[in-house]
């Protein structure tokens, strides 16, 4: 699984603001909207009501050169496909899942979205600012972008249920699953704040917490703060993951989806007998009894009507033969963040996750005094207000996962402890058995990157880092056969982390004769220089696949009107300029004799061109003219006449 959450860019960040009680909202950034101009305390027209929200660092920042994008194409791309390219890539990291090796296969994407700010900003600047790149920012293309990128086969589904769609994006790959329609999935779900027009009618509704914090269960709770959130998990059937060796970081025991129907007034008043209904559902579509349930990851939105509901819905389901004396734990991370509104459910579902590994759940904030319309008395449930252990009860831990749309569907998804199970029944944490030399094959897609990679592993294997606890052979069978191989490469033997980390450092140093002399040498160099290695000849079949760093991302911001980076060459001629903008290799040769179509200057590319001409240098292009030049040379010579003409 990966993240990008306010407070957060990766699961691991992730736990530590869940453990340590942390409020990550903040006030609203100027790159979002002015809220200076729109704040009011008051609920009047066309102003919000609150200046606080959850919001992702660095929303605009993305690696445009190693998925092959274009400058001037990034520019132009939601930011909600930018951070979902790159969270998907580090799921699938993650899980030890090559990409490379899932291309051509029949992999689902399942993607929870309910926003397009970034489309709709562009046609409230009017419809003369308007061209073709806007096809590519419809919310329909966010799980499209992920199956052309990764050339993945199977179903391709963007799911827009409200605040239940990335849950019941997770419901839909599990049915696919289930189904034999494909044999690994990806289940994300994806909301940036952009524009303050939800702010203002939620305002308006009198739905918005005025000062930006969730108070789920608490007697004051007013409503919700929007936040911004990015999450991925990747799933397969139980079976075939132990089969492949894979870490199983939790267990989707069962799901089930359904909605309120007419058991409530209106579409937009949730239901209690609907709430009932899919939390049954889903318990016995997961064989688990609702009394064994440890913790709940409520919907948890704090509405002072809503929560009640919710909170006594679980109340009676859960509470049909569970024993006195162990109440079930729910909270909301909605607390720490923030309502992620389309993608809430699978923040919650990579909270609980978090939860069942650390057997820990953690505190759910700005509980002061509980809510006097819960009858809290009768129920078997309790909001922890601290880090508490889940206790042992002889069992793998169970967790539930809940999601509410405004379009009255409700989600509820089933986890249990993950139980990694290998052919020998190892633990992966063996520092001891390091006796032999192995080979670490580390690469990139630049030498930027790759030097970065090197210092991400020299932490990692140090004292205190997570690979310190990990068998060496271990890590570098993982780092071998578990990642994508890149152009960039760097390959070093060691018997030991202190002596690996020794050779990161200085991967230039003759290696050691006895060290050299090993058959492993010659298959370090021949990686090097970049040839195919058959991996399994050279690790054999008993090792365990264990977590690793993730790929060190080498971001540049991309914002519409602002000029990307590589535009700001002044060494560059105005050809190669507007040229690397839009080009979409990263090694393209700007010669005159260099073939636009080999660099990727497609029709939407060729707009594109039209557009920066025309914006920066007045220039009248006709996109037949564009259309007849098919070199580099060209294309420069035809500036000159259009410079020539304009002088």
């Amino acid at each position: 699984m990966a993240c990008r959450l306010a407070g957060a860019d990766n699961p691991d960040q992730f736990w530590e603001v869940l453990r340590d009680g942390l409020d990550a909202t903040s006030e609203t950034p100027a790159d979002r909207y002015d809220v200076d101009a729109l704040y009011s305390p008051h609920p009047a027209p066309g102003t919000i009501g609150a200046r606080r929200a959850g919001y992702v660092s660095g929303m605009a920042e993305f690696d445009a050169e190693f998925f092959g994008i274009s400058a001037g194409e990034a520019t132009e791309l939601d930011p909600q496909q930018r951070l979902l390219l790159m969270s998907t890539w580090e799921a699938l990291e993650d899980a030890g899942q090559r990409p490379d090796a899932l291309a051509g296969t029949r992999t689902g994407v399942f993607v929870g979205a309910a926003r397009s700010d970034f489309v709709e900003e562009q046609y409230r600047r009017g419809l003369t600012t308007v061209n073709a790149t806007a096809f590519h920012n419809y919310r329909s293309l966010l799980a499209a972008r992920l199956s052309h990128t990764f050339d993945l086969r199977g179903p391709s589904v963007v799911v827009d249920t409200a605040c239940s769609s990335s849950l019941t994006a997770v419901h839909s790959a599990v049915m696919s699953l289930r189904a034999g329609e494909t044999r690994l999935a990806i289940a994300a779900g994806v909301n940036l704040l952009l524009r303050p027009d939800e702010g203002v009618l939620m305002t308006q509704a009198g739905t918005l917490s005025r000062d930006g914090r969730v108070r789920f269960g608490d007697a004051d709770a007013e409503g919700f703060a929007p936040s911004d959130a990015v999450g991925v998990v990747v799933l397969k059937p139980l079976r075939q993951a132990i089969a492949d060796g894979d870490r199983v970081r939790a267990v989707i025991a069962g799901s089930a989806i359904g909605n309120d129907g007419h058991t409530s007034d209106s579409v937009l008043t949730p239901s209690l007998q609907g709430q009932v209904d899919v939390l049954r559902w889903a318990y016995e579509d997961a064989g688990v009894s609702p009394a064994d349930v440890d913790f709940v990851e409520a919907h948890g939105s704090g509405s002072p009507t809503l929560d009640p509901l919710e909170i006594t819905a679980l109340g009676q389901v859960l509470g049909e033969g569970r024993p006195a004396g162990r109440p079930a734990l729910i909270g909301s991370v909605k607390t720490n963040i923030g309502h992620a509104e389309a993608a809430g459910g699978v923040a919650g579902l990579i909270k609980a996750v978090l939860a069942l590994e650390h057997g820990q759940v953690p505190p759910s904030l700005n509980v002061t005094r509980l809510n006097p319309h819960v009858a809290w008395d009768q129920l078997p449930l309790a909001i922890p207000t601290s880090l508490q252990e889940l206790p042992s009860a002889g069992r793998a831990l169970v967790a539930g996962v809940s999601g509410q749309g405004s379009s009255a569907l409700n989600a509820h998804v089933v986890l249990r402890q993950g139980e990694t199970i290998t052919s020998r029944n190892a633990d992966p944490r063996r520092p001891g058995d390091d006796d032999e030399v192995c080979l670490l094959a580390l690469s990139a897609r630049s030498g930027a990157a790759l030097q970065e990679l090197v210092r991400s592993y020299v932490h990692y294997l140090s004292p205190g880092g997570a690979g310190a606890e990990l068998a060496l052979r271990d890590i570098c069978y993982s780092a071998a056969t578990r990642r994508q191989h890149h152009p960039y490469r760097l390959a070093v033997m060691a018997g030991s982390h202190q002596d690996m980390v020794r050779a990161l450092g200085d991967p230039g140093r003759p290696v050691e004769p006895e060290i050299a002399s090993l058959p492993l040498a010659a298959v370090a160099e021949q990686y090097r220089r970049g040839h195919e290695v058959r991996w399994e000849s050279v690790f054999g079949s008993d090792h365990l696949y264990v977590p690793l760093p993730t790929y060190p991302w080498q971001t540049r911001r991309y914002w519409p009107g602002e000029r990307p980076v590589d535009a700001q060459d002044a060494d560059a001629d105005l050809a190669v300029t507007v040229l690397r903008e839009h080009a979409r290799s990263a090694s393209a040769d700007y010669s005159d004799t260099s073939l636009l179509a080999d660099m990727g200057i497609d029709s939407l590319a060729r707009v594109r061109i039209i557009l920066r001409l025309a914006s920066d240098h007045g220039y009248e292009v006709e996109a037949e003219e564009l259309a007849q030049l098919r070199t580099v040379g060209d294309f420069r010579n035809w500036l000159h006449v259009l410079e020539a003409q304009a002088a």
